[in-house]
């Protein structure tokens, strides 16, 4: 039992129970009792964010990241800080790395600094997706504090995930590359996180609906580093592919490079397609075409439901958002 409760009990905001709790006069004498009644009967004891939201003391909104030099956590991050301060609040960042015992040691100590609410940024904190035995701490920490995803989607009790439909883009795209003559796609990926996880069930339901076997040999996972992608695909040459989809931006460059070296045409001898929209994708020659995760789009539903929670307001636990495909000239269909 916490204050989200107890307001959605007592059927007021979980400001005025912050509010009851301090003994505010701005509370009337009616609602105070009636709060009052709902903490009673359920054995309720304020807790120091509770105290915090009432006495509008803490005005602080954690956000955790795993990693801000990433171009797509630090373009969230920076967007979420000018939103949230547009509405008075201040950002805690902490960086928590990709490891589980790092990221519950994150999510700890940062509540120790008296949030109001929390926002985590990458697919990588959603595990598996949904009710995942390794995504237990973050159900942990939403007993005391509303938890945020953005692109990831995790199950329970105050927490609220926006995610791209991963799952659906990478079908759609991997489809229109087999549609137009390809039938050696090599998926090219960093991670085995929930967004990787959900490119890669894409890529795999277009080819076996479209009647290709889905070969082990096409799907190669490896560093994030342009000039590595590139030295690795060089380095494995009977590894014969006429496309690649690439779960990155940056992994899609060194598949460009790659061509290049090996005086390939683009797209016409290798059709390339990149994730995420990134200035990776107009770095590159020829310019990348990619797919569009809309990370803004999915920051600006973040911060507006929550906004709504702290004012006790209902908000849809699970906001998918559809992708984008940015077509330029690495494909030709």
């Amino acid at each position: 039992m916490n204050i989200y409760d107890i307001a959605r009990l007592a059927g007021v905001s979980i400001a005025t129970v912050s509010r009851v709790v301090n003994d505010s006069p701005r509370v009337s004498e009616k609602t105070k009792q009636k709060v009052l009644a709902v903490m009673k009967e359920n054995d309720y004891t304020p807790n120091v964010f509770a105290r915090g939201l009432g006495l509008d003391s803490m005005q602080s909104i954690g956000i955790v990241c795993p990693d801000v030099s990433d171009v797509y956590m630090a373009g969230a991050v920076a967007f979420l800080e000018h939103r949230l301060r547009g509405y008075g609040y201040d950002c805690i960042l902490y960086c928590s790395g990709y490891q589980q015992e790092k990221k519950e040691r994150a999510l700890e100590l940062i509540q120790k600094k008296r949030i109001d609410a929390l926002v985590l940024v990458g697919s990588t904190y959603a595990g598996r997706g949904g009710d995942d035995d390794s995504t237990g701490y973050i159900r942990e920490a939403a007993e005391n504090i509303p938890v945020f995803l953005i692109n990831g989607k995790v199950t329970g009790k105050n927490i609220y995930s926006a995610y791209s439909t991963d799952s659906d883009s990478s079908y759609d795209v991997v489809s229109k590359m087999i549609e137009s003559g390809r039938r050696r796609i090599l998926f090219l990926t960093d991670s085995g996180s929930y967004s990787a996880n959900q490119k890669l069930e894409g890529y795999e339901k277009a080819l076996r609906e479209h009647g290709l076997p889905v070969l082990g040999e096409l799907k190669l996972r490896t560093r994030n580093e342009v000039h590595y992608v590139r030295d690795i695909l060089l380095s494995r040459r009977a590894l014969v592919f006429d496309s690649v989809f690439a779960t990155d931006d940056g992994l899609a460059v060194g598949a460009v490079k790659y061509a290049h070296a090996r005086g390939l045409k683009i797209p016409q001898e290798l059709c390339i397609v990149g994730y995420n929209n990134s200035v990776y994708s107009i770095c590159c020659e020829p310019e990348l075409t990619t797919i569009d995760n809309t990370s803004e789009k999915l920051c600006n539903i973040t911060v507006d439901n929550l906004m709504k929670v702290l004012k006790g307001e209902a908000v849809p636990e699970e906001v998918p958002v559809q992708c984008v495909l940015v077509k330029r000239c690495t494909t030709d269909f």
